[in-house]
């Protein structure tokens, strides 16, 4: 492997089992004092392996239901407060796993994988600088493989290229660690280095569909967006963990009826969050399937996601936009940087104007600042993109943030030789209205 070669590392979702509350199925329910140590140990093994096999089918709902009853039994009990967490993921219940794997840890501090779940949850509700926390803290025990996915998940994408790649480079390295490393080119804007990367085990047209999917992970609707699509639930929404179940509360007099004796349930093997390429070496049984999509679609009003470059001549960067609007208060001084707000990729620069003013409208900040753009073309048609920048990286994270918390859709990268948008006449600035 050349210097150049860049790389993609697949996120294994380290999910433990566990459960927390006892209300299953509607199995009775009984004083915990009345029964023995030893038959209240064989009934929380079974419930826990019931939950293996629910989250094996993918029935997170199921799981979270016998994985709470075992943790209502035994709450002390790390690997089924783990189990737990993995089943509230499955379930898309973030929330609630990212309070159950902080138990977890709580009762096992050196438990890689539920720091690297931890971290996950922490992800999809939005929470980044808590998430790469979590991630440099258990940095020693996470397989790099899984942090750097992770991290860029978590809005680092260039320092887990920067971990990423030296591990791709080894010789032992596996398909699953370069596809990681490609993704995160991608979530850093660099489609170039990324199709390289991903060209390195897949066919060209598996190629073309595997970017596809990344160009629409790139643009998410929402926090939980990205996580979601990656371990293959669906977000829903999360009562939250029930009281009775909390670390420290008290033991709730909680058990289930009599069980048939079953193996008790061991952690999940790790399963990737992006699949391994078609060549690699056979994934476990239980990995995820990564979702099939087959072409970058486009939105309403003329507003396509990000193209993708046919060859590295035509390689797409994201559009910053950096500016203050005539006639309004002076917006908070950003610090100078290389990083840009990409809001989106239109037919030309006039849709684009359009969706400069619908942007903010929805968010009036922008109003403060000038709309950059520029064109690219892609199989033959040609694109307008739209983006604001010139920001530090925490700067333009911080925009992106505020953006997505008024409904919008945005992602930061570096810049890419971007220009005042073409409808700004030269020396003054657009207040959109």
């Amino acid at each position: 492997m050349n210097s150049r070669v860049v790389m993609t590392f697949g996120l294994s979702a380290l999910l433990l089992g566990g459960t927390m509350v006892g209300c299953t199925h509607g199995q009775g329910l009984a004083s915990a004092s009345s029964r023995d140590a030893g038959k209240i140990d064989a009934q929380a093994a079974d419930l826990a392996a019931k939950a293996g096999k629910e989250l094996a089918k993918k029935n997170g709902d199921k799981a979270v239901e016998y994985a709470e009853a075992a943790v209502a039994l035994q709450p002390r009990d790390a690997s089924y407060r783990a189990l737990l967490g993995q089943s509230y993921l499955q379930a898309g219940r973030f929330g609630s796993a990212h309070q159950a794997f902080a138990d977890t840890l709580t009762l096992d501090p050196n438990n890689a994988r539920a720091a690297l779940n931890l971290a996950l949850a922490e992800i999809a509700e939005g929470d980044w600088t808590t998430a790469r926390k979590t991630l440099n803290d258990h940095a020693a025990a996470i397989p790099v493989s899984d942090r750097g996915l992770a991290l860029a998940l978590a809005g680092d994408p260039k320092d887990a290229v920067a971990i990423l790649l030296p591990a791709a480079r080894q010789p032992g390295a596996d398909a699953r660690t370069r596809q990681n490393l490609a993704l995160a080119f991608a979530l850093a804007g660099d489609w170039r280095d990324a199709r390289v990367i991903v060209g390195m085990d897949l066919s060209p047209a598996q190629v073309d569909q595997r970017l596809g999917e990344w160009a629409q992970l790139a643009q998410p609707h929402a926090a939980s967006d990205q996580v979601a699509a990656l371990l293959g639930v669906k977000a829903s929404r999360d009562p939250g963990q029930p009281i009775a179940l909390a670390l420290n509360a008290p033991s709730a007099p909680v058990a289930v009826a009599d069980a048939a004796p079953a193996t008790p349930a061991t952690d999940a093997a790790p399963a990737p969050v992006v699949a391994a390429a078609a060549p690699a070496p056979a994934a476990p049984a239980a990995e995820a399937k990564p979702r099939q999509v087959a072409q970058v679609v486009f939105g309403p009003r003329h507003e396509v996601v990000q193209q993708l470059p046919a060859a590295p001549a035509a390689t797409p960067h994201p559009v910053a936009v950096v500016a203050k609007a005539a006639a309004k208060p002076e917006p908070r001084p950003l610090s100078s940087g290389d990083y840009y707000v990409q809001l989106g990729a239109y037919e030309n620069a006039a849709v684009a104007h359009d969706g400069w003013v619908r942007a903010a409208r929805r968010f009036p900040a922008f109003a403060e600042r000038t709309p950059q753009g520029m064109n690219f073309t892609q199989g033959g048609t040609t694109y307008y993109r739209l983006s604001v920048g010139g920001f530090s990286k925490t700067d333009a994270r911080h925009l992106c943030n505020q953006y997505r918390a008024h409904g919008g859709r945005c992602f930061i990268r570096t810049g890419a030789g971007d220009q005042v948008a073409q409808w700004v006449s030269k020396g003054t600035e657009l207040a959109s209205r």
